[in-house]
């Protein structure tokens, strides 16, 4: 049997293959409410050994995109029940992924009365889509010092909500431009107090989090995704020595927390030693993901250098994805036209195998 499919146990995690369904946002959550359409799709691809939920606000102000969900209320925590219940039945693991959005989001997306917050003051580049189209990024207002301790409990207290809701843990997206990757990088955190600076003061956001967290739950339920290299959602790039060494020292005191897993999304600017230099600093579970095939997904995990493989588009458009591996059947291609729009067309009707 190849590796991709076989049981996977390792420092508390257990599952039933090795494959992953990465995170991806769909924005079918009316109201920020996880729904029943929502477990159909959920329930559908529970084939992988892990589920990673779409990016999660852990408070109103993170709510950067239209209909995404969230976890900070008691009617969430209910509504996720049946997303979690539905993944559990086929024998998965269910981890939440815990997304603030920060400068990444407009206005009119948040709800009202809020604004768009970030480390500092500084505009993302770019656009971002909303229910009346593409608009620029808002402007953000920096985080005082009442503030970031605000996103810290925030934090702990969405992932004992997520805890509360059945899930097996969570995970900080920590990666593509969102708050925690922003207070990683020089050039959007600007900040001259303990949050900013030197490469430990810009990482002590995503540590204290993830601390504060795996004390609350338990390091065990604990997963971080980091994107290193990546410039996507309007992140300017910085000196290539320093981006390796801001995730090679973040990589070193999450291994010392006890996390369960680190979760790299791949892209083709990471150089081999920064990859090598992860994975000799991280202990425990490390997955990757991005452009994989099961053929390369299989020579990754041969190699020692993943633990797991995650799948994204995949997962998307194959509901029985790993099926169609299996069997060495054609994929669906996904409908890109649907991926944010509301209901089932594009999200629960594609077609499965016999």
């Amino acid at each position: 049997m190849k590796k991709l499919f076989m049981p996977y146990e390792k420092g508390g995690l257990q599952l039933k293959n090795r494959i992953v369904m990465a995170p991806m946002t769909r924005s079918r959550a009316s109201g920020n409410l996880p729904n029943e359409l929502m477990a159909t799709y959920y329930k559908q691809r529970s084939g992988a050994g892990l589920i990673i939920t779409e990016g999660t606000s852990p408070s109103p102000e993170g709510l950067g995109y239209p209909r995404i969900p969230g976890i900070f209320s008691a009617e969430q925590v209910e509504a996720w029940k049946a997303v979690t219940n539905a993944v559990h039945e086929s024998g998965s693991r269910i981890f939440l992924q815990l997304m603030h959005t920060g400068r990444v989001a407009h206005v009119s997306n948040l709800p009202d009365g809020l604004q768009v917050i970030g480390m500092s003051a500084v505009k993302a580049a770019g656009e971002i889509y909303t229910d009346s189209g593409l608009q620029e990024y808002s402007y953000p207002l920096a985080l005082d010092a009442e503030g970031i301790a605000g996103v810290i409990r925030d934090h702990v207290n969405a992932a004992v909500h997520a805890i509360a809701a059945g899930f097996d843990g969570v995970e900080l997206h920590a990666a593509h431009g969102y708050l925690l990757e922003q207070s990683l990088n020089p050039h959007v955190n600007n900040r001259n107090d303990t949050y900013g600076g030197s490469i430990g003061k810009r990482s002590r956001l995503t540590l204290e989090i993830a601390e504060q967290i795996a004390e609350a739950i338990g390091a065990v339920k604990v997963g971080v995704r980091i994107s290193p290299f990546l410039t996507s959602n309007g992140m300017p790039a910085y000196e290539a020595y320093e981006v390796h060494e801001t995730y090679l020292q973040l990589a070193d005191r999450l291994n010392s927390l006890g996390i369960i897993y680190l979760h790299i999304s791949n892209n083709p600017a990471i150089p081999e030693r920064t990859h090598q230099a992860i994975r000799h600093a991280f202990d425990n579970t490390i997955i990757y993901c991005n452009g994989f095939t099961a053929e390369t997904a299989e020579a990754k995990l041969q190699d020692g250098s993943a633990d797991l493989i995650a799948f994204g588009r995949s997962f998307l458009a194959n509901p029985d994805f790993i099926a169609r591996i299996q069997k060495n059947e054609i994929l669906n291609e996904p409908k890109y036209n649907t991926l944010y729009t509301p209901g089932e067309v594009g999200y629960t009707d594609y077609p499965v195998l016999n």
